[in-house]
């Protein structure tokens, strides 16, 4: 179809003269919740008003056909440090939400430390949103935070949109951003459970932590083991259980955290646990320099087997990047000294589906593990999901498609990842957000709030 009319991404694209729907998008492989099947997806005022069969396309003022590329909801990612403002020359709204369009995802939500001031007020979040307005390129919900001193922000945060607050129970390797003990664990969950709200935890035992005795991946590796996960995660299993609250431990990498995990689940704690893309892909053993670096680290290869499990059984709710850029020299250091975050949120859908394929997984439990379960954790049932009455945040992606990796050519701020020179599989040919392809030029992002 489309009698040699072609979109920018390559698909075919036919123009017809109705006005019943604003586009419709019709593949061969369409990722819904009940599977990949064959359809036609119509769009109007932003929303997925209908769905046809694949050879029943209804008329519409425009029609995308996929041919042989599958279509993804848009991908739900709720762990990026934008660092905007104060650090915005480690990243900054405009280049992490084009970086975020051209690797799939349509909605992020904004980490609340690492930019200046930190979100841990009202005050702090809407000059946060003022330094974001006009600048995002997909849509945008931000995270409060809980520090020493703040519990009485923590309602206002909730009530002004936030949708939840992150804490750390080790440092979080920025002064202004200091972590909390077990006391005020304690304290910041009885107050979430006051008005119904969300906790995340950066869950490691700062007396199980030490500084690395040499400059060599063995040696941070060392200095943060396993066991100091699996305690500061047992640590907010019990007062979660104590509280009544509803907690979700960002980041895991190691397993023993999961048998805890799957134990609070069977019991009813409100707990979940989310991965991410570099702890599913890469391993100890192939670390190659400071641009690996990350707390918690990367650990061995047998550990990510064991993350991969607990993934496809539910225990892991969800793979989001926890985008965390720095400037080329502070990833120029030793390990020791080295600033610890990846840079990954263009790259999390193909390096997850990468390895995901080679282990049996398809393109659904992508869409549900990287869109419709973080979606879920933040109560967005609008996003990350390809059903009537969603936006119409949609992906056109080749499953099969490889490229390889050039740190330069990323719309990141900085050309730092440790994916550069990895082949992938799996390129995003067109993201649309709300039924309008993104072109990185026009910011249409739109800024989220919690309920």
């Amino acid at each position: 179809m489309g009698g040699g009319v072609f979109d920018s991404a390559g698909v075919d694209v036919a123009e017809i003269d109705a006005d019943e729907f604003d586009v419709v998008v019709r593949s061969r492989r369409v990722v819904t919740p009940e599977g990949e099947r064959a359809l036609a997806v119509a769009v109007r005022d932003g929303r997925i008003a209908a769905l046809y069969a694949h050879d029943e396309v209804p008329a519409a003022r425009r029609l995308v056909d996929l041919g042989g590329l599958a279509l993804l909801p848009g991908l739900v990612d709720t762990h990026v440090h934008v660092n905007e403002p104060g650090r915005t020359h480690w990243e900054g709204f405009d280049t992490a939400t084009r970086a975020a369009a051209a690797g799939g995802v349509t909605t992020i939500v904004d980490m609340p430390l690492n930019s200046l001031p930190p979100t841990v007020s009202v005050a702090a979040l809407e000059t946060k949103r003022r330094a974001a307005r006009g600048r995002c390129h997909v849509d945008v919900g931000f995270w409060g935070g809980a520090i020493p001193g703040n519990l009485a922000e923590l309602r206002p945060l909730h009530e002004a949109g936030a949708f939840g607050v992150k804490c750390f129970l080790s440092p979080s390797g920025v002064a202004e951003f200091p972590a909390l003990d077990r006391a005020g664990l304690a304290d910041a969950l009885a107050e979430v459970a006051s008005f119904g709200g969300l906790l995340i935890v950066h869950a490691e035992d700062p007396a199980l932590l030490a500084d690395p005795d040499g400059p060599k991946y063995a040696d941070f590796l060392r200095s943060r083991p396993e066991e100091a996960e699996r305690r500061a995660v047992e640590q907010v299993i019990e007062l979660a259980a104590a509280t009544g609250a509803r907690a979700h431990v960002v980041h895991v990498s190691a397993a023993a955290c999961l048998e805890p995990l799957r134990r609070a689940g069977d019991e009813g704690v409100r707990i979940t646990a989310e991965t991410c893309p570099h702890y599913l892909t890469l391993t100890a053993e192939e670390v190659a320099g400071p641009a690996y670096k990350c707390c918690p680290p990367i650990r061995a290869a047998a550990n990510r087997d064991a993350l991969w499990e607990a993934l496809a059984e539910g225990v892991l709710i969800g793979v989001v990047s926890d985008h965390s850029p720095s400037p080329p020299e502070l990833k120029a250091a030793d390990f020791a000294a080295a600033w610890g975050g990846i840079s990954s949120l263009q790259l999390g859908l193909p390096a997850v589906w990468t390895e995901a394929r080679s282990r049996g997984h398809g393109l659904r439990e992508i869409a549900r593990w990287m869109a419709e379960g973080p979606a879920t954790l933040v109560g967005l049932p609008y996003k990350g999901v390809i059903r009537v009455g969603a936006d119409a945040d949609l992906v056109a992606f080749d499953p099969d498609a490889e490229f390889t990796v050039d740190a330069a050519a990323l719309h990141h701020r900085n050309p730092v990842t440790p994916y550069h020179g990895r082949t992938l599989s799996g390129v995003v040919h067109t993201t649309w957000l709300r039924g309008e392809p993104v072109d990185f030029l026009t910011p249409r992002g739109r800024f989220l709030v919690g309920s």
